[in-house]
């Protein structure tokens, strides 16, 4: 029998050195190490200043040792191996030095691989869905844009999405949860005008919820991959090309 695949988990952290780490981030990570450890991995972007946070916060110094360093520095050599290890069942819970990890980071790639090997990708709880969303996509966004709300009115929710699949940045949307079945109708529409049937999109519902569901593909296979109940949801449409 196969054995299950291990996940990342994104832990943010406070961008201070006073606050203190988010409960719920704690206590997963001291579960994580006390009923999990020979199967968790623990990530840091850089190991001085990350062990020094990870003591301050609480957390167990007999994981200090062991701390995985994960940056812009190690990320060939240990995007692999991690890639491998969760393969294997093991669980990788990933913090940057301060705030989101895999935003404007190199967790993002790490983020991306996972996606690529059907590895599943979640975080600890944090307070902005739509930066979060954009993180747990593992789509590049050194530029990308926030157009929030569309209009409710179809003509013109429609003439908006002709001109955001024409802009080559990652783009991120919310709506209402009973607008996601016509949004993404709508969305298909404009990308099959503009010759992009098969430009990707993320999509994330229920954040940090437990019923939490991510979807990445283009969105013909969204529409038919996903039912249609009431759930809040962030839609992030991927860049047209990498930017520099």
């Amino acid at each position: 029998m196969r054995k299950m695949a291990g996940k990342l988990t994104l832990i943010p952290t406070p961008i201070d050195e006073e606050t203190p780490l988010d409960s719920a981030a704690r206590t997963l990570l001291l579960s994580a190490f006390e009923k999990e450890r020979e199967k968790s991995i623990f990530a840091i972007e850089d190991i001085r200043p990350g062990r020094r946070r990870w003591l301050r916060f609480g957390l167990p110094r007999e994981a200090v040792d062991n701390l995985v360093q994960y940056n812009e520095h190690t990320r060939e050599k240990e995007s692999g191996r991690l890639i491998e290890l969760m393969q294997q069942g093991m669980n990788v819970y990933l913090m940057s030095d301060g705030g989101l990890p895999a935003f404007c980071d190199p967790g993002q790639e790490l983020v991306a691989l996972c996606h690529h090997h059907k590895i599943k990708v979640t975080a600890s709880s944090f307070a902005n869905s739509t930066l979060l969303a954009l993180a747990l996509s593992g789509f590049s966004h050194k530029k990308f844009v926030f157009e929030g709300f569309l209009s409710a009115k179809k003509e013109e929710r429609f003439g908006e999405l002709e001109r955001l699949c024409k802009d080559k940045r990652t783009i991120i949307l919310m709506d209402t949860p009973y607008r996601l079945k016509q949004l993404l109708e709508d969305l298909s529409l404009a990308l099959e005008k503009q010759g992009q049937p098969d430009r990707r999109v993320f999509l994330a519902l229920d954040l940090n919820a437990a019923n939490e569901a991510l979807y990445l593909g283009t969105v013909e296979a969204l529409r038919a991959g996903i039912n249609y109940e009431k759930r809040e949801f962030i839609l992030v449409l991927d860049c047209l090309r990498p930017f520099p």
